[in-house]
């Protein structure tokens, strides 16, 4: 295993807001990071961190575990859900209220799951 795979869910977090917040152009320039708890510690169950928003309206939160992150996605539409289940991460549906989790075991993951935010952004 290489010493430097994020492995750690704090660490996998920043790495998906950096990727988020870096985009100048593309459908990912559109998000933003909001709502930011920057002391946010990850737990068993999963601790908010931060949202992700779309033309100022939650799409996505992010919650921060010890070796994951779980992405919980308000939207589940038929173009999301495709592009969740093409990333070869761990998806499941959230029924109440209906959207899709989206889980990231490191940094590797935070790569694939720009997919399913792409998806929310065009």
């Amino acid at each position: 295993m290489s010493p430097d795979r994020a492995l750690d869910g704090r660490r996998i977090g920043e790495l998906l807001s950096s990727e988020l917040t870096a985009r100048e152009d593309g459908p990912l320039s559109s998000l933003s990071v909001v709502d930011v708890v920057p002391d946010a510690e990850p737990s068993v169950d999963g601790t908010f961190a931060y949202g992700v928003a779309y033309d100022d309206e939650r799409v996505a939160s992010v919650y921060l575990q010890k070796d994951r992150i779980r992405v919980e996605f308000n939207d589940s539409t038929t173009s999301v859900r495709t592009a969740a289940e093409s990333t070869s991460l761990r998806v499941r549906p959230r029924s109440n209220p209906p959207g899709l989790l989206v889980f990231v075991p490191d940094g590797a993951g935070v790569k694939r799951v720009l997919g399913v935010f792409e998806a929310i952004a065009v």
